[in-house]
């Protein structure tokens, strides 16, 4: 299916590895000009040089998106440097997994705050576009207690993002203006964390692997599938939804 989306202007935050990765490499392959943001730069550098690679134009900035003075500055500067604004993706996440206060502070202000202020500097652009779309990368931990069912930061903060999103959903709609979550389940890839944790805990990570019904974790790619379908206008008429990407993980029922 071509998803319409060649031309289109993109930002990812986040975008230089996992899933952040994926989603920009996947608009660059569907023809989006892509802006990304990240904490380290030579990270930003070697991502923005691949997109390029793919014929499309690519900006980056080394962000972080807990200093959310920056990133309102950031997003307008790449809408600028792309020449529009099509479709905005928060994706960055501290992946909080301590309860002390100070991870509590750190998960609220990226997972949070990191978010709320992308979205927020992003809105007016979107507002120019025929297709403007917002697309927040959840999880399915703010869904479900599985595993040790240990309420974590991550789960918690990412769960607030829910009815976030519904409201700009609905506040926007009439402007044309879309907006959706994609919540994964358990993502494995090399240096991530289930990666991390079948080298440091093989036991959990082989309790975890059985929890998935399909016999195996996501991949990066196939979330990356699913966020920018939602981006796509092949989903104008999809919005304020989030969108469960786990394998049947979960067992809750979708009403």
């Amino acid at each position: 299916m071509d998803l319409d989306l060649k031309g289109k202007k993109a930002i990812v935050t986040g975008g230089t590895r996992g899933i952040g990765r994926a989603i920009a490499e996947q608009l660059a392959a569907e023809g989006c000009n892509v802006a990304l943001c990240a904490r380290h730069k030579p990270a930003v550098d070697e991502t923005v040089a691949a997109l390029a690679s793919r014929g499309v134009r690519s900006w980056g900035g080394a962000v972080d998106v807990a200093d959310t003075k920056a990133l309102r500055a950031w997003v307008p500067q790449a809408a600028e440097a792309l020449g529009g604004l099509d479709i905005f993706v928060a994706n960055v996440s501290a992946f909080g997994m301590a309860i002390d206060e100070d991870t509590w502070r750190r998960s609220f202000d990226i997972d949070v705050m990191g978010t709320v202020a992308g979205v927020e500097a992003a809105i007016p652009h979107l507002e120019k576009s025929s297709a403007g779309a917002i697309v927040v990368v959840g999880t399915t931990g703010a869904l479900e207690m599985y595993g040790t069912g240990y309420v974590r930061p991550y789960a918690a903060v990412k769960a607030a993002l829910i009815p976030f999103v519904k409201g700009v959903a609905r506040s926007l709609a009439p402007k044309g203006v879309r907006a959706n979550l994609v919540s994964p389940g358990n993502i494995y890839f090399k240096g991530g964390v289930w990666n991390t944790v079948e080298e440091s805990n093989p036991q959990g990570f082989k309790m975890m692997l059985s929890l998935n019904p399909m016999g195996r974790m996501g991949t990066p790619q196939e979330v990356a599938n699913a966020a920018v379908f939602l981006a796509s206008p092949r989903a104008s008429f999809i919005t304020g939804t989030n969108l469960i990407v786990d394998g049947a993980l979960t067992q809750r029922v979708q009403f």
